[in-house]
């Protein structure tokens, strides 16, 4: 088994990097994730997640995520902003093998989606995850039942912090669409950090243990986000509902339509990235969906939010 590569405690806010196209969809726009990465490490963000699912990883090509992973490196480098990858996919080989790259690169960790479509076991998710973590970069376990069709319950997560090499598993991003289960995994393995895997309800999440977000919101407005788990970590929930309250229209308004398509609308709406361009089977945002967003964000901003 690899030594795993240097701890670090994952706290704050950790931003899912949108990964911008070309207007006509056929490559990445480094240009304009410059400045969406530039912005984040201004913003004093925790760590940044690159090609995770807000980047559409489904659809980059492998030497695309090679490509944006070591760019996202090479952006944050002097910063404190930690670097991680978004390896995990429904194939455990390719899996491994990014995540190997992704060592080599620089990255802090890896982002481990539970594998999609071919549902495995919660056996296969046991062994999924520690083949990932044996290539010694630690892991961020992502369980997200809507998109990837199976739940890792309490039980698998605890019988793979206690398999894998000490270390190896540092943290979950937990985006089940409530708190119970986070709750419950954060009696059952008091070692493991839980992070929020839903802007909508970090705040409840913080109430129950996690100590911050994997955000999507926070491509967009990232200082608000930052302030507001920096008050709930240090247990003010009144400031922190303040600003919870603020962006929460602005939150629920990004998935109007699939993420990222509301998103990329809006950090083009900011002047961030110069397209809005998905890739297919995702297709453009609707008329009826740029108007709640771009009322949602006109609405965040005249209460002080900063894009």
């Amino acid at each position: 088994m690899a030594a795993v590569a240097a701890p670090f405690k994952v706290e704050g806010v950790y931003t899912a990097l949108a990964t911008p196209f070309l207007a006509d969809g056929s490559g990445v726009d480094f240009e304009s994730f410059a400045r969406l990465v530039a912005a984040q490490v201004a913003a004093g963000v925790a760590g940044v997640v690159a090609c995770g699912t807000t980047g559409e990883s489904p659809t980059l090509s492998k030497e695309e995520k090679r490509a944006v992973i070591a760019r996202t490196v090479e952006l944050c480098r002097g910063s404190a902003v930690r670097v991680v990858a978004g390896t995990g996919s429904n194939n455990t080989a390719e899996s491994v093998e990014l995540t190997a790259f992704a060592l080599e690169a620089g990255a802090a960790a890896c982002l481990v989606v539970n594998p999609y479509y071919n549902r495995p076991s919660q056996a296969g998710l046991v062994a999924h995850v520690c083949a990932i973590a044996a290539v010694g970069l630690p892991v961020i376990l992502y369980n997200i039942p809507g998109r990837s069709g199976v739940n890792m319950n309490v039980a698998t997560v605890a019988e793979i912090v206690a398999r894998c090499a000490p270390g190896s598993i540092v943290a979950l991003k937990d985006a089940t669409g409530g708190v119970d289960q986070a709750a419950e995994l954060a009696l059952a393995v008091p070692s493991l950090t839980i992070m929020s895997g839903d802007d909508g309800i970090t705040l409840p999440f913080m109430s129950v243990g996690a100590r911050g977000v994997v955000s999507v919101l926070s491509n967009l407005a990232p200082r608000a986000l930052v302030a507001m788990v920096r008050h709930a970590l240090a247990n003010d929930f009144a400031a922190a509902r303040l600003l919870h309250e603020s962006t929460l229209p602005l939150a629920k308004s990004l998935f109007c339509e699939t993420n990222p398509t509301p998103l990329k609308f809006a950090l083009v709406r900011a002047g961030l990235f110069a397209s809005a361009a998905v890739r297919l089977p995702l297709v453009g945002i609707a008329a009826e969906s740029e108007a709640k967003v771009a009322a949602a964000m006109d609405k965040a901003k005249a209460s002080g939010v900063e894009f």
